[in-house]
This record gives C-alpha cells, sequence and structure tokens, in this order.
C-alpha cells in the first residue's frame, strides 16, 4: 500500500534557546488517508510538543515517494533521485525523477544515506539534487498493529530458536556451528 505524505504548517508561539518567545511557522510531515486526517493527526502531535495555542496554516500533499530515517541525525535533506532507463524502441534513456526525504547532518550524510536507502536498488540512477527541507520532524503513521506484529515476531523467533537448540543438542558440533551460522 502507498503512503501518502501531507506537509502541514504550523504558527505558534516557540520559546527560543535565549529565553526569547517568538512566533514561528514550522513545516512538519505526516502520512494520513485524508487531508481532515491529516489534520486531525497534526492537532494531537502539536498538542503534545507544545503547551501554547498554535494555528494550522496549510496542509498540502507533499510530493515524497520514500522517507528515511537515520539515527544521530537532527535535519531533513530533499533528495532528487533519477533512475535511468534504456528505452530499446527509440534507442535513448529515458529519466524518472522521485523525491526522497533523509535525514543528515550535512549535505553530504544526505548524499551518503541516500545511497545507503539506494542500496537494494538493480537499476541504474543518478542524484541529481539535494537540498535541505524546512521539514521540522516526521511523524509517521502506527496503529498499534505494527508494535503486536513486531512482539509476536520477537516471541515467534525465540520459540524457534529454543526448539534449535532442543534439536540440535543431540547433534554433533559440526551441525551446530553450522546452523548457527545459517541463523
Amino acid at each position: 500500500m502507498s503512503v501518502t505524505w501531507y506537509e502541514c504548517k504550523v504558527k505558534y508561539r516557540k520559546t527560543h534557546e535565549t529565553g526569547e518567545q517568538k512566533v514561528t511557522t514550522e513545516a512538519y510531515l505526516l502520512d494520513a488517508i485524508s487531508y481532515t486526517e491529516a489534520e486531525s493527526r497534526i492537532n494531537e502531535e502539536m498538542a503534545a510538543y507544545t503547551s501554547e495555542e498554535f494555528l494550522i496554516t496549510n496542509i498540502k500533499v507533499a510530493n515524497f515517494s520514500e522517507v528515511h530515517p537515520f539515527e544521530n541525525s537532527d535535519r531533513w535533506f530533499k533528495s532528487k533521485v533519477s533512475l535511468i532507463a534504456y528505452d530499446e524502441e527509440s534507442g535513448k534513456e529515458r529519466k524518472t525523477n522521485f523525491y526522497m526525504l533523509i535525514q543528515a547532518n550535512d549535505v553530504k550524510e544526505a548524499y551518503d544515506n541516500t545511497i545507503a536507502a539506494m542500496k537494494g536498488t538493480t537499476g541504474d540512477y543518478s542524484i541529481p539534487a539535494i537540498s535541505e527541507s524546512p521539514i521540522m520532524d516526521v511523524f509517521p503513521y502506527f496503529t498499534g498493529e505494527e508494535e503486536q506484529l513486531e512482539k509476536f515476531k520477537v516471541l515467534n523467533k525465540s520459540e524457534t530458536t529454543e526448539a534449535e537448540d532442543v534439536n540440535t543438542s543431540d547433534s554433533s558440533e559440526e551441525e551446530v556451528v553450522e546452523e548457527s551460522e545459517v541463523v
């Protein structure tokens, strides 16, 4: 299922490091099914984020195909990726562009993280542009089912590992080593 990302601009009074309060407008990204759900979700997220009153000034569909958060990064970058395909009928190269939102600390790291995100791609591609995005934070959609699925996977894996331990205890030491390398 394809994810639709919405960019929401929120205006609120923000306290800066100096203790000074200023009215700022910041952009946030979240995935939702509709504009109505996006508005509801940004209200929930911002209510948890700030105790001040806030105003949602704009909601629009963002043109990001993928969003890739990376640990120890604090800024978001918009990476333009061009997939390159060869059209055999016309004999020309065709480029299909899409945009990824990549988390990084600087442009070089954003480039490296884009390469890491594209690692499994079998076709040719190029990265013609990377620019810093005004997005302050990303709020992905979680229904709670994902957490339950992860718990199930962990429980199922531990049960499988226990069963393998019982089965391999009678085996020779060589077979145990080979089986642990596969897992």
